[in-house]
């Protein structure tokens, strides 16, 4: 795969003014080529949040909570099944019976019913005699489900962060997204909306003097391990305000003061939570509590986050670790019956890839997405099995791509083709029927043709330029993985040429190289992941330095996300 390599542009009068405000100056010029536009947002205090007053109806929603634990009402949360909506669900329940409210939860199975509140869960929840229910990480498109938990006598609050359509449910809705809501971050996740509405119900409890009779006010930086975690694993634009929200879980895991869930899942991945790092939570912990709700029931990951001993926690953990191994041998299978329906290199002129066996499993169908998208730079919808002749969908873009806008074109242009639809820019689910796959396929791509133009589709690497091969070191490493990097606010990457002084396989079938680089009298030790051919002896990479830990050592590695001969 050839791709092109570009630098990111430093604005100089931001770096010299981070400079100037005492900045580190190779973080300065990472911060000051990431939109970083003052000293400030280098600053994690929690009093430098987003204040709860400016997301709309937060206090409306904190009112109406505060009645329902000064009436002893009854409250469910009704989850999303993935790591945001696990995460948010476990702040949601510990939050709230902090507060003393009578709360519990309600995660909707994936192959059961579907996504978010439905009219079925609407009935389930009012035969359990509930009072208020309050939905996290979902509801935004619930317009049938909110509608019959009122008809059914329940009052509905809907926190969400999803794009909402042109019409919503008529109820009080907690979303940065939603039309006329003036909050400053619109890449909150559904951990933080629910985050932020527990500050504000704190906020409104105070103020009704709730706390003064003996009830003890809660600390909400005891969530703040839940809230960093779902934020990562929901892959959400890493702005200013999420940085605060990770940051500050990221100390508290650090220090270990973090639930039992999350330590026991730590070890079960064999991560050393002293020294977490958003990595950790993107690809260790998020995908074993994802993995419940793909395959089994996420009750399962919200249990492990809730559990109250290491015990427990380490039962539960356990469980998730061995359903994310039986993901990933799904995954695998399905990967490659996928990769053998499509040619070693796609035709020149196309530009989507849609995927579908009806022996697919729909729990896994958007990693399949994800992986097919890494490979072949293409937006890519996996479809699955479902019900009534009906196929669910995942899909992955690439990065100038809006697969929600693309999915929204087609569903205009054939109104009649897609069930229902719903996501973001770089992911989206959507329903059709399965005699529909042709041509949904033919539409999809027809769509994405129009949106894209020919360099969209080359893989471009972003990097932050050269690093002085003196700057190359094991203590720069270390000052980098000390900050707060993922979606939205990229770890640095360089690039650079190097001399190739020897190199040799690793791995059982040589499926690794490790590789001795030299640049300006300076040698370093470089990994090439899933790379078995020979280096040649001059290369142009595109790299990031890595304090890798091996027996208790601490030594600089450079990993490669691509090369090319120089």
């Amino acid at each position: 795969m050839s791709a092109k390599i570009q630098t990111r542009s430093v604005n100089t009068d931001v770096f010299n003014h981070l400079l100037t405000a005492g900045a580190d100056p190779l973080i300065a010029r990472l911060c000051a080529s990431r939109g970083v536009q003052s000293p400030a947002e280098l600053d994690d205090k929690l009093a430098s949040l987003l204040p709860y007053q400016s997301l709309t109806n937060c206090e409306a929603a904190a009112r109406r909570l505060a009645d329902a634990i000064g009436r002893k009402e009854k409250i469910l949360i009704v989850a999303d099944y993935d790591a945001d909506g696990a995460t948010a669900c476990s702040v949601g329940m510990s939050g709230l019976a902090a507060m003393g409210a009578k709360v519990d939860f309600l995660v909707p199975n994936r192959f059961e019913h579907g996504y978010g509140l439905t009219p079925e869960l609407a009935e389930i929840a009012a035969e359990q005699g509930v009072d208020l229910l309050i939905t996290v990480d979902n509801g935004i498109a619930s317009i049938a489900g909110v509608a019959r938990a009122q008809a059914l006598g329940l009052d509905v609050i809907v926190t969400d962060h999803h794009l909402p359509a042109e019409t919503v449910p008529d109820c009080i809705i907690v979303n940065p997204n939603q039309k006329g809501c003036g909050f400053q971050s619109k890449s909150l996740a559904g951990v933080g909306v629910i985050f932020y509405v527990l500050t504000a119900l704190r906020a409104e409890l105070r103020r009704r003097n709730y706390f003064s009779d003996g009830i003890k006010e809660p600390n909400l930086g005891n969530l703040l391990d839940l809230v960093a975690l779902g934020t990562v694993a929901d892959v959400v634009p890493l702005d200013h305000n999420n940085r605060i929200l990770v940051s500050q879980g990221l100390k508290r895991m650090r220090s270990g003061k973090m639930r039992p869930g999350i330590r026991a899942l730590f070890e079960v991945a064999r991560r050393d939570w002293r020294k977490a790092q958003p990595f950790d939570m993107g690809f260790a912990l998020g995908p074993r509590i994802n993995a419940a709700g793909r395959l089994d029931d996420m009750s399962v990951g919200i249990a492990c986050l809730l559990a109250q001993d290491d015990a427990e926690a380490q039962e539960l953990a356990a469980q998730l670790n061995n359903l994310n191994i039986e993901r990933r041998e799904i995954e695998q299978s399905m990967l490659q019956d996928a990769l053998n329906d499509f040619p070693e290199t796609l035709p020149p002129g196309q530009t989507t890839l849609v995927a579908y066996r009806d022996d697919f499993h729909q729990g896994v169908v958007g990693i399949v997405a994800s992986r097919l998208k890494d490979r072949f730079y293409r937006p890519t919808i996996v479809f699955a099995p479902a019900d009534n002749g009906e196929v669910r969908g995942s899909g992955r873009s690439i990065p100038n791509l809006h697969l929600r806008d693309a999915l929204d074109l087609v569903s205009k242009r054939h109104p009649d083709l897609i069930l229902k639809f719903g996501g973001h820019a770089m992911a989206a689910g959507l329903s059709i029927l399965e005699h529909n796959i042709p041509a949904f396929q033919t539409a999809f791509e027809e769509a994405v043709r129009e949106m894209v133009c020919k360099d969209d589709l080359s893989q471009t690497f972003i990097t932050d330029g050269s690093l002085p091969a003196h700057d190359i070191t094991l203590e720069q490493a270390q000052n980098l993985a000390r900050h707060v990097w993922g979606q939205g606010f990229a770890p640095p990457s360089f690039t650079d040429e190097f001399h190739v002084v020897r190199q040799q396989p690793l791995g059982a079938e040589g499926k690794h190289k490790k590789v001795w680089l030299q640049k300006d009298g300076y040698e370093f030790e470089a990994m090439f992941w899933r790379c078995s051919e020979d280096i040649p002896e001059y290369i142009r990479t595109v790299y990031r330095p890595v304090a890798n830990e091996w027996r208790n050592n601490l030594e600089l590695q450079l990993y490669i996300d691509y090369w090319e001969a120089a």
